[in-house]
């Protein structure tokens, strides 16, 4: 199927592992090119060196910490200097937190908005003048089903992926006149590197079996009884980035194993 991708120019935000770099991998197998952003250069360009050689599309790694003004404003600059401007913007960027709401100071809450909600609108700020100059684009936010259906350990990362869905749906409304699609994505469990991160840190104090936690955060919480995998993930942003998905606008879909339990 022809996903009338080719030639077409992606941002991915913490493109250089997990699922950013799942979905950079799968957008350049329809031909597009992509900019990998992260705060690491050498692992950035690497993967991008990577992908233009297994794909045959140009790909760049740009170093770019996407919670500060400077580091957006990297990536808006690599876009317009490197490709004439951004068709596909994936806001990818984030991580789990791990605290409670009585002990966490201000500014791991401030530092997680920025990383996970203006990092989003200050992109948006970014891309859409190109976009508009295109003719259209594609914007996905890449949530979490943490948005609506909160894990006990990490009230940061749940209040500010929420935030980000509420975001992606004023930003659809905003800009779909100009044939830009926006719509917001929420992961159930894929087993990324920061997930890997997070059970060794809350079985480090229990016998460190992080994988037999993993195990049981799948049994306990997925009817499918796993983890998902970045690239099944990714093949899912694919098909929303591609025209294949014109009619979808504005929306939230849930890639998460049945993990989530309400309508």
């Amino acid at each position: 199927m022809d996903m009338g991708l080719k030639g077409k120019v992606a941002v991915i935000t913490g493109g250089s592992v997990g699922i950013g770099l799942a979905v950079a991998d799968g957008l350049a197998a329809e031909g597009a090119n992509v900019i990998l952003a992260a705060r690491g250069r050498e692992r950035a360009e690497a993967e991008a060196e990577r992908i233009a050689g297994a794909h045959g599309v140009k790909a760049i790694g740009v170093e770019a910490d996407v919670s500060t003004t400077d580091g957006v404003d990297a990536v808006i600059r690599a876009a317009e200097e490197r490709f004439g401007g951004t068709d596909i913007l994936i806001n990818n960027a984030g991580t789990g937190s791990n605290e409670t709401v009585m002990d966490a100071p201000d500014d791991k809450w401030q530092a997680y908005w920025d990383l996970h909600v203006m990092a989003a609108v200050r992109l948006a700020r970014g891309v859409i003048p190109q976009m508009r100059r295109r003719g259209g684009g594609v914007i996905l936010h890449n949530a979490s089903i943490c948005a609506v259906q909160p894990l006990w350990y990490e009230p940061i990362y749940n209040v500010t992926k929420s935030a980000l869905m509420m975001f992606s749906k004023c930003l659809a409304t905003e800009v779909v006149g100009d044939n830009i699609r926006v719509n917001c994505i929420n992961p159930g469990l894929i087993l990324t590197p920061d997930w890997k991160k997070t059970a060794r840190q809350l079985t480090e104090n229990s016998g460190g079996d992080w994988e037999g936690y993993l195990q049981g955060v799948a049994d306990e919480h997925a009817p499918i009884k796993r983890f998902g995998t970045p690239e099944e993930l990714a093949n899912f942003f694919v098909f929303l980035c591609s025209d294949k998905a014109t009619y979808s606008i504005g929306s939230t879909y849930f890639v998460d194993g049945g993990m989530q339990k309400g309508l």
